[in-house]
This record gives C-alpha cells, sequence and structure tokens, in this order.
C-alpha cells in the first residue's frame, strides 16, 4: 500500500481541523465550518508494531474489538478472516473478531472453521439485514475501541491500526473511513461521486453531521460512544451507518475524524434504484425519531431491548 505522506504543518499525523473560515472550494471536499471539531486526516507516518506475543493459558483482554457482519459470503469469508487477523497482528494490540453471520447456513458452515480464542462467529436463523447484525455484535464486543468492516474486506483491513492511532492520539470519538478523504485509494466513477455528493448535503441538512462519507464500511468508535448509540439504535438494514453517526453527533459526542482509505474493488456508475428508495426511506425515518418524535431522547432507550426480543433462533451450534 502506498505509504501516507508526512504533513508539513499538521502534526505526527497531519491531522487539519476543519476550521469557520474553510471555504467551500471542491465538492471533493465539501469541508464546511463546523463546531463539533470534525477532522481531516491527512495522512498517518506510524511504523506496525510487531506483533503480540501470545500468553499460553492465559487470554487477553481485547483491545479492539473488529465487527464482521457476514451474509452470502460462503467460503470466501475464510481467506478474508486470515487477511483480517493477520492485519490485526500488525496493530501489536490485543485484539478480538466476532464474526456475525445474519443468516446464511453456509457462511456459518465456513466461518465456524476460523474459530479460535480470538475469533467469535455467532448466528442466527433468519437473515435480519446489516444494520441489525451490526448491533447485535457490538452488544457481544469486549474492547474499549470497537469498529466493523465488511465481511468482504475489499476496504483494506490494515487501515484498522492506523485508525486506533488516530483515534487515540486525538481523543476522538469516531473515526470514518472515507471514499472521498483525498488520499484514498479509491475508483470512484463521476456519477457516483455526484449521487454521493447530494446525499451528503441532504444529511447535513437534515443532521448537522459534517462527514463526507456516511456509508463506507468501516468506522471506529469509543466503547462508551458504541454502547451510547447500540442502546438507542433501531435501523436494520440500509442506513445503520447513518443512524450511528447521527446519535453520536446528537448525544454529544462530536470529534469525528474522517480517515483515508484503499478499496480493492470497481465501482459501477449508478446504484441500484431500489437501493436508493431504501436508504432514503430508512434516512427520513431517522429524521422522524430524531425530530418529531424524539424517541432517541427517551430516558429509558429500548434499542437493545428490541435487539434482544427480535434475535432470530441461533444457528446451529451457536
Amino acid at each position: 500500500m502506498t505509504a501516507y505522506p508526512q504533513g508539513s504543518s499538521t502534526g505526527q499525523f497531519g491531522v487539519e481541523p476543519v476550521s469557520s473560515s474553510t471555504p467551500l472550494t471542491s465538492t471533493e471536499g465539501l469541508e464546511a465550518a463546523t463546531d463539533s471539531a470534525v477532522l481531516e486526516v491527512r495522512g498517518s507516518s506510524t511504523q506496525p508494531k510487531p506483533p503480540v506475543a501470545a500468553v499460553s493459558g492465559l487470554e487477553l483482554e481485547p483491545r479492539i474489538s473488529v465487527i464482521v457482519p457476514a451474509y452470502r459470503e460462503g467460503s470466501r469469508i475464510v481467506p478474508n478472516l486470515i487477511r483480517l487477523t493477520q492485519a490485526l497482528q500488525q496493530t501489536g494490540s490485543t485484539w478480538e473478531v466476532i464474526v456475525v453471520v445474519d443468516g446464511d447456513p453456509a457462511t456459518w458452515a465456513a466461518a465456524t472453521t476460523c474459530r479460535s480464542p480470538q475469533v467469535r462467529v455467532l448466528g442466527y436463523s433468519r437473515n435480519r439485514g446489516k444494520g441489525f447484525a451490526l448491533r447485535y455484535g457490538i452488544s457481544q464486543a469486549r474492547g474499549p475501541l470497537v469498529t466493523f468492516i465488511d465481511s468482504d474486506m475489499e476496504i483494506g483491513p490494515e487501515e484498522i491500526g492506523r485508525m486506533a492511532g488516530l483515534l487515540e492520539l486525538y481523543q476522538a470519538d469516531v473515526v470514518v473511513g472515507s471514499k472521498r478523504h483525498p488520499l484514498s485509494e479509491v475508483h470512484y466513477p463521476w456519477p457516483r461521486r455526484v449521487q454521493s455528493l447530494s446525499y451528503q448535503v441532504l444529511v447535513r441538512l437534515l443532521f448537522q453531521v459534517r462527514v463526507r462519507d456516511t456509508q463506507t464500511g468501516l468506522k471506529m468508535f469509543r466503547r462508551e460512544v458504541a454502547d451510547r448509540v447500540v442502546d438507542a439504535a433501531l435501523v436494520k438494514r440500509f442506513a445503520f451507518d447513518l443512524e450511528l453517526l447521527v446519535l453520536a453527533n446528537h448525544f454529544g459526542y462530536r470529534r469525528i475524524i474522517e480517515a483515508p482509505i484503499r478499496i480493492d474493488y470497481q465501482f459501477e456508475s449508478t446504484t441500484n434504484l431500489r437501493a436508493v428508495f431504501a436508504v432514503l426511506w430508512d434516512t427520513a425515518a431517522i429524521y422522524y425519531r430524531l425530530h418529531l418524535l424524539r424517541w432517541y431522547d427517551r430516558a429509558e432507550p429500548r434499542g437493545r431491548a428490541r435487539l434482544v426480543d427480535e434475535l432470530p433462533a441461533p444457528l446451529s451450534g451457536d
């Protein structure tokens, strides 16, 4: 992977705050003023640390919990998990992987061959959607840093260690992998850029969440932030990423960092219209619950309780 360049005046990791005087100079940036101190990551000069040595007979508490929602991966899940665990070994931190199989027996059968003290495989018998799988995985996490990544590993898992370093260095609440960061390595056709830009403008207007890419499947949260938002979150499928960021911002966790990523995938020129409608529907539902129903502000949020109530029967052997 191409090394990240050293910033000339922005510190060790080159993080540059988006100030109130930042002009809107391009559609790639959308760098608007913000009181919530959204930061733009310009790169990292850190080197991977040696892998943590295994301690015989002792299971170390993880520092990083990685949630991997999985559906229709089949046997492909095995090399993907191997790549993920190799990347986590290079972080120099203790870690755990929680694979959540979302109602797919074939993927379940393959994923269970990867079980170890550091790799847990959970699953249930009925497909409930990526958002549900992520909420369930987050509820099972033990580490103080909670991240999630798509099971296809098209987003390089090697970024997880850098994101953990950035979160700790800048005392951030959330680190968001962003396709639209200038240092990201992504083949992103212009029609898709326009679609993404339009959606992010809508998100800013509705929620004042100043993040340029809410939908990329790699994010990291402090444990207290993850616990707080999963207690209230409800989206099961398409706009779960947005709901997490909206809730973090709403509950006062506003120090957000955008980080560059590398994606090994060739995007189509347009998005399926049905998927677009589903995302917009979920987005409207989040707005309704936040601003009209004020469901998220209830003294006793029911998100985690609903998660337990709606959890299907476990897959065989779980």
